[in-house]
């Protein structure tokens, strides 16, 4: 059997393999989010559409962007595979659930919080990403050089109150999960001190909340504008 299988076969494995996906995913959660906010600078796209001009271009971004993808799969994957292992430990459930004083709501619905996050991405992937990857969008131009509008294809899907409503309620459920997640990654990879990990839960506390709030704010501005 080989190490690789071991780990997936494995509790610890399968955490750990969590851990590192999820910190990972936070990463590019950090520099998706740079990105996004182009969207609301006021030059009618141009800033965006370069940004992801040069991001769907640059073959160092594309290598990443296949790491990325491979890494959400991995991570729902092994999600799914621990939540079916926890069933398999406990197939009964107890007739009166007892909440532990020291688990939050988040920490007890992460599956939950993930499913939300799994109907969003495809939805995101469905009107954006696959749109600038396979076609679908109408070309503009800047100092001549031809650019895939992919500003008002999304200015357009945030004129739609669904998808509006749909990102917000994505977002909450990022923030819930991310407030559990960022915490737990670094508890599970060993890297708890009494000195440190106050400051590693109010880092991860705050980024729970600001990033969710920024990406969730973005659709919101341009619904209205």
């Amino acid at each position: 059997m080989s190490w690789i299988t071991k780990t997936l076969t494995s509790s610890i494995g399968r955490k750990l393999i969590m851990s590192l996906t999820g910190l990972f995913l936070i990463l590019f959660l950090t520099v998706h989010l740079i990105g996004n906010l182009q969207l609301l600078a006021g030059d009618n796209g141009e800033s965006f559409n370069r940004y992801a001009y040069f991001m769907g271009h640059n073959k160092l971004i594309q290598i990443i962007s296949i790491g990325n993808f491979s890494f959400i799969i991995l991570h729902i994957v092994t999600a799914f595979m621990l939540a079916a292992h926890n069933k398999a430990a406990r197939p009964v459930d107890y007739a009166y659930k007892k909440t532990s004083g020291t688990s939050s709501w988040s920490s007890r619905n992460m599956l939950l919080l993930g499913t939300i996050l799994l109907i969003f991405l495809v939805v995101h992937i469905a009107n954006f990403y696959a749109k600038s990857k396979f076609g679908g969008l109408q070309e503009i131009t800047y100092e001549g050089k031809g650019y895939h509008d992919l500003y008002f294809a999304t200015a357009a899907a945030f004129k739609e109150w669904w998808i509006v409503a749909l990102y917000v309620v994505s977002m909450l459920g990022l923030s819930y999960h991310l407030l559990h997640g960022f915490w737990s990654a670094f508890q599970t990879l060993g890297l708890s001190h009494k000195k440190y990990t106050p400051i590693i839960k109010f880092l991860g506390t705050a980024y729970s909340i600001i990033v969710p709030l920024l990406f969730a704010l973005i659709p919101i501005i341009m619904y209205f504008y």
